[in-house]
């Protein structure tokens, strides 16, 4: 049965937000973009998080182990959501460090390590590269940590949004030169609030009593 969900959004400036973005109210229907474990497969792979060897990995896994990982990221996005909601709009300082500790656990199963490799141009015949052995299926879980830990450390807080549109759910991390910016998508809710702000005025201006002649 094909899918009738919406593509997922990458709309944020920031992998660790569009994970927050994965489950949303684009319109005025929650869309979930990773209900299963090939779900979650899908979505790290949109998002430039599944290397080769990772794909190889993960056609060995079940989708039952598959399916438990996909619920742990979810529980991992919720806690997220309520730290970004709990200081977005304001600089994060270090008190932030006592509520990092379900991310922290996390990150410390990391195993990562660094390897030189062929170069892809002769004017760099090697390149030193980090990679991450992936030992169990939650493993999955640690490209998105790390994505999250660079949203708490590198993204500044006060430019943090959601969305103005209505009924959306969609954060973004504001980096327009004068912080203006309002929607996820001007082709999408900007769009709909000029049609809406548009039929506000016409409805106004049909209500205005007509003025009598002379």
């Amino acid at each position: 049965m094909p899918d009738a969900r919406p593509a997922p959004f990458f709309i944020a400036g920031s992998t660790g937000l569009d994970f927050l973005n994965s489950i949303a109210t684009p319109v005025d229907v929650p869309v979930e973009w990773i209900a299963s474990g090939a779900d979650l497969v899908a979505w790290l792979d949109r998002a430039g998080l599944l290397p080769a060897d990772a794909k190889a990995f993960v056609a060995q896994r079940s989708a039952r182990d598959l399916d438990a990982v996909a619920a742990e990221a979810r529980t991992l996005r919720e806690w997220f959501r309520g730290f970004v909601v709990a200081h977005r709009g304001r600089r994060l300082g270090a008190s932030a460090l006592a509520e990092l500790e379900p991310l922290n656990r996390i990150l410390v199963r990391d195993d990562r390590f660094a390897e030189i490799r062929a170069g892809a141009t002769a004017t760099a015949p090697l390149q030193l590269l980090t990679r991450r052995r992936w030992r169990s299926t939650d493993a999955l879980l640690l490209p998105i940590a790390a994505a999250i830990a660079d949203v708490i450390c590198n993204e500044d807080f006060r430019t943090i949004r959601a969305c103005d549109g209505h009924a959306c759910t969609l954060f973004f991390a504001d980096h327009t030169r004068g912080r203006a910016r309002r929607w996820c998508s001007m082709a999408v809710c900007g769009n709909r609030a000029k049609q809406a702000a548009h039929r506000d005025r016409a409805t106004a201006k049909a209500r205005r009593p007509r003025k009598r002649g002379r």
